[in-house]
């Protein structure tokens, strides 16, 4: 199990987004500097990314996987398919909810479906950015059951980090615990003792469209053309 930083078990909500990315950037201060990535699980989850790798002058990306959903129970995650189309399995959990190699390779096939639809939109914008050796920082706008962020976690992991991190501003303590296994470390600002959704702890939390992903992806292009070049300044 990674290290687990929980700052407070406050149930305050957040303003909205910007100010929960901006108070979880002060935990990260750690991983500043280019050679971290900062990955956003579409779509609330990029908005917070463009946030923390602007704080800390990180490179940001979006994660494209997709979680591969038990027989008969969608939420509870057997695995996850990245975008270049491979597959991490959790065997253990596969075979206690007899999910079969048929089942694996019907549900990885519909989950890529919409994963080349995405990439179609996005990567046009944003190429992907190589994760190998490199810090690496996954994040979104809050977690309920984890299942979409342990399907990050697990691609982003596929790709050899130099380090694995988990950042979230707020989620249920026993899905926090559960997700810091496959981090090397987890921090989250706020683990309130009652938790019934994410939007619970938000004053303002605006549904965010394919739009909103396009521009931020496209803000970051050119701030990272800028990176590159003052790089080799």
């Amino acid at each position: 199990m990674g290290r687990c930083r929980v700052i407070s078990y406050d149930d305050t909500p957040f303003r909205d987004r910007n100010e929960a990315g901006r108070l979880l950037s002060r935990e990260l201060q750690a991983y500043s500097g280019p050679d971290t990535v900062v990955l956003g699980i579409p779509r609330g989850g990029v908005v917070m990314a463009q946030i923390l790798a602007n704080a800390i002058g990180a490179r940001m990306d979006i994660v494209l996987s997709r979680k591969l959903g038990a027989p008969g129970n969608p939420e509870l995650a057997i695995g996850a398919v990245g975008e270049d189309g491979r597959v991490f399995l959790n065997r253990e959990i596969a075979s206690w909810t007899a999910a079969d190699d048929d089942y694996i390779l019907e549900e990885k096939r519909r989950q890529f479906e919409e994963i080349a639809r995405r990439i179609a939109r996005y990567r046009a914008v944003r190429p992907k950015a190589s994760l190998e050796g490199r810090r690496v920082i996954v994040t979104d706008d809050g977690v309920a059951t984890g299942a979409t962020m342990q399907a990050a976690l697990w691609a982003a992991r596929r790709e050899s980090p130099k380090l694995l991190v988990a950042a979230l501003p707020v989620g249920p303590k026993d899905t926090i615990e559960r997700l810091a296994r496959d981090a090397d470390e987890l921090v989250c600002l706020r683990v309130p003792h009652f938790f019934q959704a994410v939007g619970q702890f938000y004053d303002r939390f605006d549904q965010i469209d394919d739009d909103e992903v396009l521009r931020i992806l496209e803000e970051e292009a050119r701030r990272d053309a800028s990176l590159r070049q003052a790089e080799t300044a």
